[in-house]
């Protein structure tokens, strides 16, 4: 019987990184925007791992084509980044709230950097909802590694059969479901909506509170 869901943050809680973004980015630091996508997410893993601060991120990213900023502007790219990925999707906030009150357990299991925690964490209400909450960067391990999802199965009190994992990376989900989890890719709210009720998980809607 399915106890526990949980969700990746980046482009399923959140609304994905938009185009824009990336072009604010690669404005600050000077550069093409083709070439801050590169960058930035061949560099990516170790960031998300919190094996380096969003400031060394950049700066050793830029480094290596021969971009080198001052202090203030790897600041502003830092800040930048973390304000693209904090857009949460109201239509996923609202499903958590659903299945917190259907009596399901909640998870976030996310690849995700430091800076978005000290900045975010706690200043989105969203996180109020889960009941465990796992990001990369706290653990020094990254989806889709084994142990980053026993690590969430040990903190949701579940077994692997128990569980149900939405992740929009094809990979993420195929490790899950190595692991006895039913991985589901995501694709919208909706979407999300329909796989639960095929698993038998029959969920409602809250009626917002009057104003």
């Amino acid at each position: 019987m399915i106890t526990a869901i949980a969700f990746d943050y980046g482009g399923v809680i959140s609304l994905p990184m938009r185009q824009e973004d990336m072009e604010d980015l690669a404005a600050l630091a000077g550069i093409d925007a083709a070439l801050m996508e590169r960058i930035y997410w061949d560099n990516r893993p170790s960031y998300d791992q919190g094996l380096v601060d969003g400031e060394e991120y950049f700066r050793n990213g830029l480094a290596a084509v021969g971009v080198f900023l001052d202090d203030a502007l790897i600041g502003a790219l830092v800040d930048r980044d973390v304000e693209s990925w904090s857009r949460v999707n109201p239509g996923t906030e609202q499903l958590l709230g659903d299945l917190k009150a259907a009596g399901m357990k909640i998870g976030v299991l996310s690849n995700m950097v430091r800076g978005f925690l000290d900045r975010k964490k706690n200043a989105l209400p969203v996180f109020s909802i889960p009941d465990a909450v796992i990001f990369s960067c706290e653990v020094g391990a990254v989806k889709p590694e084994e142990r980053i999802y026993r690590m969430l199965l040990e903190q949701l009190g579940c077994r692997a059969e128990e569980l149900v994992f939405f992740d929009d990376v094809e990979l993420n989900v195929e490790a899950a479901r190595a692991l006895g989890i039913e991985g589901l890719v995501w694709k919208d709210v909706n979407h999300a909506r329909e796989e639960l009720k095929s698993l038998g998980i029959q969920i409602g809607r809250r009626r917002e509170a009057p104003y």
